[in-house]
């Protein structure tokens, strides 16, 4: 071979090594997130953005370094598991699991692939995490409520409607822990004057009936706790209208399409701050070794339009805690 050929064809392998190790350098990490809602819904997408502007923030680039694979529940608690085995095949770095028993069905699958979680109340309770501090397993994440959370909706309730007697609580538990809620209330209703009527729910029907039989009783109000099935958010917007019920909501985004008030965390918010623990895990952090972290901050948001229909006055003290007013 003469000397020149042989400098390029040393100079070209050189350059095919450099590359490889540049792109052995770029490794591309892969990521599973599922999530129990329709992939169409506006809140799943703001959510997922949200989460997806927190890993960009933090150097992580989709088709650069990173690779998500989404898979979506659609509103069905049966996919939870074949969903959860469908992405761990897939053998990701990391899992983001959106609920508690989407976290519940990811741990069943694995207890070796860091979990990150959000959307979850009751973490303990649920056998998660051994403790907050110290979560010990492979699962961490971000706390969606405190127990004290249901004590302060029943007020919310009793402030703006003094009368009140009776209250629903609503939820369905295969999305939510609903006992954990249940039990705050039943600690803080007696102090209230306030007989809880415990209303578990998984579809349209199971709503009307809960709703209905609340109305046949004077001086009642309703309180939709997390796991409430939100494509049937309009359903129990119109019926607490149709009765002229007072109700409280732990999101925001049940008053912005009607609901009266709510007071709760920026569910948006927490999974953007879930891709800060992700990234933690992907550089090397155990998720045993990360605490859970509780809600820092919430927010009232109230509705006056729907308050004038109810024929409810707001007392001033709710409306100069308001964090947004809807007129």
């Amino acid at each position: 071979m003469k000397r020149r050929g042989f400098i390029t064809l040393l100079g070209g392998a050189a350059a095919w090594s450099l590359a490889a190790r540049a792109q052995q350098g770029e490794q591309i990490r892969r990521i599973g997130v599922l999530t129990g809602d329709a992939e169409d819904d506006p809140g799943v997408k703001a959510r997922l953005a949200a989460f997806q502007q927190g890993l960009d923030r933090l150097g992580w680039s989709v088709d650069r370094n990173v690779r998500i694979d989404y898979r979506f529940a659609a509103n069905n608690p049966d996919q939870y598991q074949p969903l959860a085995k469908e992405l761990i095949r897939l053998q990701p770095d990391v899992l983001l699991a959106y609920t508690t028993p989407v976290a519940a069905a990811f741990e069943r699958e694995s207890r070796t692939i860091p979990i990150v979680f959000v959307n979850v109340s009751d973490p303990i309770g649920s056998g998660l995490v051994a403790s907050l501090a110290r979560p010990s397993g492979n699962l961490t994440g971000l706390l969606l409520y405190e127990e004290g959370i249901t004590g302060k909706w029943l007020a919310m309730l009793k402030e703006i409607a003094p009368g009140l007697s009776r209250a629903a609580l609503i939820a369905n538990p295969k999305r939510t822990p609903y006992d954990y809620f249940v039990r705050s209330a039943k600690s803080v209703a007696p102090s209230l004057a306030v007989e809880l009527a415990p209303s578990p729910v998984e579809n349209a029907a199971d709503i009307e009936r809960a709703i209905e039989s609340l109305a046949r009783e004077p001086n009642g109000g309703l309180v939709v706790l997390p796991g409430t099935p939100i494509e049937h958010r309009d359903l129990v917007i119109a019926l607490t209208a149709r009765h002229r019920l007072p109700a409280v909501y732990p999101f925001r985004f049940f008053v912005a399409a009607g609901g009266l008030m709510s007071y709760g965390t920026d569910y948006v918010d927490q999974s953007r701050q879930a891709a800060g623990y992700v990234d933690r895990i992907l550089r090397g952090a155990h998720a045993a070794d990360l605490p859970v972290q509780a809600p820092t901050k919430y927010e009232t948001v109230l509705n006056l339009r729907t308050a004038k229909a109810l024929g409810l006055d707001v007392p001033s003290s709710l409306l100069v805690r308001a964090d947004e007013v809807i007129e």
